[in-house]
């Protein structure tokens, strides 16, 4: 199966659940969608949206309950990050991450910034797609305030079922155009994180050859 059937087998799963199991259902894939980032939560909540035409949904409780299942999906990766701990993490790049040119001076700097911007991070990061799920695991290794962690991942999660749920609501049968826009807005910040990686990789090559030219 390709991966283009694979994510459409899914939307499709999805709608179902939403249809059939109503806001339990709702509950459920948010979560789902916050563990495994390839359920898209661009097509559940316009969809869920667009249901509230018939009645069926409601735009403040689509808010709320979309909200909840993110929030126990982010609690799960925070608790991962938490688990693994700076400790454990620093031990992982000694040994491995020379294979990724990562150094735990890289580490350091990653959680002196995340100290000092968390919030926003968190709050952000929560309407970018796939960062919103695993934004949690440095937040949860970084050890930040677990009420702060929550109450940015409620406004965030808050704001993006709001809005994603409204457009929906607003376009009704036409809500699937919604989940084409998040593509490509998705596919943009995809790109630019993978240009971001790139000059990082290229930044240390150039590092390295300077530091063994020296030496020689």
């Amino acid at each position: 199966m390709h991966l283009g059937d694979l994510l459409n087998s899914i939307k499709i799963w999805v709608e179902g659940i939403i249809s059939s199991m109503g806001y339990p259902g709702l509950y459920l894939v948010m979560f789902l969608e916050n563990v495994f980032p390839p359920i898209p939560s661009e097509v559940v909540l316009p969809l869920a949206g667009s249901l509230t035409l018939s009645g069926r949904f409601s735009i403040g409780l689509i808010t709320i309950v979309g909200m909840l299942g993110s929030l126990t999906g982010a609690f799960l990766f925070y608790g991962l990050g938490k688990w693994l701990g700076e400790p454990r993490m620093r031990t992982l790049i000694e040994k491995y991450g020379q294979y990724a040119l990562l150094s735990t001076e890289d580490l350091d700097r990653s959680l002196e910034w995340f100290d000092k911007y968390d919030e926003w991070v968190i709050f952000f990061s929560r309407m970018v797609p796939i960062v919103r799920s695993l934004i949690s695991i440095p937040a949860g290794i970084a050890s930040m305030s677990l009420p702060k962690f929550s109450i940015y991942t409620i406004l965030g999660t808050a704001l993006w079922s709001f809005v994603l749920s409204f457009g929906g609501r607003l376009l009704g049968e036409q809500w699937p155009l919604i989940a084409e826009f998040i593509n490509t807005y998705q596919n943009i910040v995809l790109a630019i994180g993978f240009l971001v990686v790139i000059i990082f990789i290229a930044n240390r090559l150039i590092k390295k050859a300077k530091k063994k030219q020296a030496a020689n």
